[in-house]
């Protein structure tokens, strides 16, 4: 009678897998950590998950504001023009109620003649 799992089978078996694996091995490293490995290089961001290079972003670049100010000077910068801003609108405001007033007093000082 003769077995199915032979020294010789089992062999041929078992280097077959060790080749699968082996192959597995080898495309991981050139479609998933080479690119990883050479973005890194260039000093940029790599993602395994999606396998997407990024490019770092320079932050001024981004907010606007000069390089070295700190977040919380450029909000305060933000803030003495947003109050310099309604100082304006605010004597915008008192400038047309008082010349609406001084016309008031101009149309009632006719009317009463």
């Amino acid at each position: 009678m003769k077995r199915f799992l032979t020294i010789r089978r089992l062999s041929i078996i078992f280097f077959a897998l060790f080749a699968v694996t082996l192959a597995g091995v080898f495309v991981l490293q050139r479609f998933w950590v080479d690119p990883g490995e050479r973005c890194a290089a260039k000093g940029h961001w790599y993602s395994m998950e999606t396998r997407e290079c990024g490019v770092p972003i320079y932050i001024p670049d981004i907010t606007k504001r000069p390089e070295g100010m700190s977040r919380a000077e450029a909000s305060a910068e933000g803030n003495r023009d947003l109050v310099k801003l309604e100082d304006e609108i605010a004597a915008d405001k008192r400038a047309r109620a008082a010349a609406t007033e001084a016309e008031r007093k101009r149309v009632q000082a006719l009317q009463s003649q």
